[in-house]
């Protein structure tokens, strides 16, 4: 029998073409788009660029993570050239902070967005940073804030903001980070990562930009149009669930919506309790859980 090469040796993304398509031209989505062979985490080094200097909507992608971060400083690393890895950097100047907290959610919208349009599968979220497919998760968020020097003479640091995805592409039942979660290739999807990435990044690149404008148009609060979109896709709404706080205080009710600052608003039998994402272990059915 002979190997696969696709299977034994995966092909890598094609960085030139990716620039062409998201970097060049007049209207390019982004600043700066560079694939990286290997690095210990794609939002550290985001985030290391960023102290650096790099510029607002620069995409650091990775054929593989040696220290994939997750929420809560959860680690995860899968075989090399089995997924779509990618941070970007967002320097959101006059967005206000209270908007910083929907940015997971948006992103959220923006991979489900890209899956739909290359992926070939209908996915669905899971407050307050996965995207599951068939109630498996597919593919988890990451955002991460720091300071960075204002430019000029004066003293001051403005925020900078990194988000980071990782979605499964071809990785096998066996090589899955963990047995509740699945792949493209598994879900029936495409394998083509170059597909996945590019329209992934380009909805990225309408959904940021769509939560940079709710600071005019709806003053330093969340969009009518991006909550209603959030809520129809966000599986985790209407469920009842079980909330695990830090210092192993567990709440259960029913998700009832996802409030203008991005919490969860839990319908528990002591009333309404708002959870927000820092704040939450776990979110999870009542009778069982989701992928991740």
């Amino acid at each position: 029998m002979h190997a696969d090469p696709e299977t034994d040796f995966p092909r890598p993304l094609d960085a030139d073409a990716l620039r062409r398509a998201l970097v060049e031209g007049p209207d390019a989505l982004y600043t700066s788009l560079e694939v990286l062979e290997e690095i210990g985490s794609t939002n550290a080094e985001a985030i290391r660029r960023a102290g650096l200097g790099a510029p607002d909507r620069s995409v650091v992608l990775a054929e593989f993570q040696a220290s994939g971060r997750g929420r809560l400083g959860r680690t995860w690393t899968a075989p090399p050239r089995t997924q779509v890895v990618v941070s970007v950097l967002l320097r959101p100047g006059t967005v206000s902070p209270t908007l910083f907290g929907w940015l997971p959610l948006v992103t959220g919208l923006a991979i489900r967005d890209g899956l739909v349009a290359a992926g070939g599968v209908d996915a669905t979220l899971k407050w307050p940073n996965d995207v599951l497919v068939d109630g498996c998760k597919i593919a988890g968020i990451l955002s991460e804030m720091t300071t960075v020097p204002a430019e000029g003479d004066f003293e001051l640091r403005l925020p900078a903001l990194v988000v980071g995805v990782g979605i499964n592409v071809t990785l096998t039942r066996e090589q899955l980070p963990i047995p509740h979660a699945t792949s493209l290739a598994l879900s029936g999807g495409t394998t083509d990562r170059d597909a996945v990435a590019r329209a992934v990044l380009e909805a990225l690149a309408s959904r940021h930009e769509q939560w940079r404008r709710c600071e005019h148009g709806s003053g330093s609060t969340i969009s009518d149009e991006l909550m209603a979109e959030y809520s129809q896709a966000c599986s985790t709404l209407g469920a009842e669930v079980r909330v695990e706080l830090p210092g192993d205080v567990v709440r259960t009710g029913r998700a009832a919506r996802v409030d203008r600052e991005g919490r969860l608003v839990v319908v528990t039998s002591d009333g309404e309790l708002a959870v927000a994402a820092g704040d939450v272990t776990h979110v999870r059915p009542a009778a069982g859980r989701w992928g991740g």
